[in-house]
Order: structure tokens, then C-alpha cells, then sequence
């Protein structure tokens, strides 16, 4: 995570740290509630548990705080795909892929909603990491599953838009929960649809991806 600009002068102490993590666990909640235009200063210092100019002295600005949260945000959530292994098993890796992208979907729907409103907004904020960063590391990862495609591992695919549809059928489950929910309805199926996701979706990917072996006899 990127240190903010308002601790970059001097070394943080413990309790700096702490309440550096308090804003920004708070400013997560209003961010990803109501977006970066929808938010202020004073709804986030106000669940924070803070004055206004207490926040401000650790962070002096709306965009600092949320710049601080898209870091770090960008940097989880790229971690799966820099696990995408060139030497691995093409089916494992895809299953592993898809996997860890719902688990982050499960365990952080705050963060997934604050990416998308940045997103939807035109990403104002991180536009060059998005032309850069994440630019850098996907192409990386296309000549991966393109040189799967030329040893006959993978079927012939456009490898750009095999990474979009993972994201988009996985974060569903994150941007989207609230529908997920109600369409399933309360009781079983509801308390395991990330589970049931994860299989749905690793099959559907795996049959259309892997050639299958020619059954003997």
C-alpha cells in the first residue's frame, strides 16, 4: 500500500499507523457506499469516530485517502493474476484463478465497489495505473495463455477476452450480491453460492478452454 502523502515526511509512530487504518477503514465504507463524488470529508471523518481536522491532519485530502485505498485495492486485487504461472497446468491454473478471484469477491465486496464506481466514473483517479500497471501485467499474461494456445493446451481463444469474462463473472458475485441473494432466495443456495459459483464457472471456463483427451477403447 502506498504511504499516504501526509505521513511520507516523517516516520509514522504505532499509533499514527492505527489511525491512519481507522480513517481509511472508514473512508472504504463511504467510498464504496456512495463513490468518490458522493463522498465528503465529513461523512468519513464522522465514522471514523474523529473531528474533521484530526482526519485532515493524517490526511489532507478526499483524494489522498482515496488514492491510498485504490493502491491498495489494485495491488490485492492483481495478486491472483501474477499467480498465473507460465510453467503450471493450464486447467489447474484456471481453476486456481477463478477460485481466488471469487474468494476476494466473497471476502472484499467493499473494495470490488469501490474499483467499479472508480471505473463507471471514468477511473478520474487511476487511469495511468490502469494504462500502465495493469496494462503491463495482463499482456504479460496474454503471451502466457497465447504460448498454451501454440503447444495445443488451451483451445484457440482470445486471451484478452478470456481475463475480462473471469472478472466480470467473478466480481459479479461482489457488485452484485444483493441481486445474487434475492434471486436465490434465503436458505441453502444463498449461504452457498460462492461455492456453487466456483464449480459452475470452473467447469463452464475448463470445457470451452481445455481440448479434451480422446477416450480409449
Amino acid at each position: 500500500m502506498a504511504i499516504p502523502r501526509a505521513a511520507r515526511t516523517q516516520r509514522r509512530t504505532r499509533i499514527q499507523e492505527e489511525k491512519e487504518e481507522v480513517i481509511l477503514e472508514a473512508a472504504l465504507d463511504v467510498f464504496s457506499l456512495r463513490g468518490f463524488r458522493g463522498s465528503t470529508i465529513d461523512q468519513i471523518a464522522e465514522v471514523a469516530g474523529m473531528s474533521k481536522p484530526n482526519l485532515l491532519y493524517y490526511f489532507r485530502t478526499k483524494e489522498g485517502m482515496h488514492r491510498a485505498l485504490i493502491d491498495r485495492v489494485l495491488e490485492n486485487w492483481l495478486e491472483p493474476l501474477k499467480a498465473f504461472d507460465p510453467k503450471g497446468d493450464p486447467e489447474e491454473e484456471v481453476r486456481s484463478y477463478i477460485r481466488r478471484k471469487l474468494e476476494m469477491a466473497r471476502d472484499f465486496p467493499r473494495e470490488s465497489r469501490l474499483f467499479a464506481n472508480e471505473i463507471l466514473q471514468g477511473a478520474p483517479h487511476i487511469e495511468d495505473m490502469l494504462k500502465g500497471q495493469l496494462k503491463d501485467l495482463v499482456d504479460e499474461k496474454v503471451e502466457v495463455i497465447r504460448c498454451w494456445i501454440r503447444a495445443g493446451k488451451v483451445r484457440d481463444c482470445d486471451p484478452h477476452h478470456l481475463i475480462f469474462s473471469i472478472w466480470s463473472t467473478t466480481q459479479h458475485y461482489a457488485d452484485f450480491d444483493v441481486q445474487v441473494r434475492a434471486v436465490l432466495g434465503e436458505g441453502e443456495r444463498s449461504d452457498t453460492r460462492f461455492e456453487d459459483a466456483a464449480r459452475y464457472l470452473e467447469g463452464l471456463f475448463v470445457r470451452g478452454l481445455i481440448p479434451q483427451k480422446p477416450k480409449v477403447g
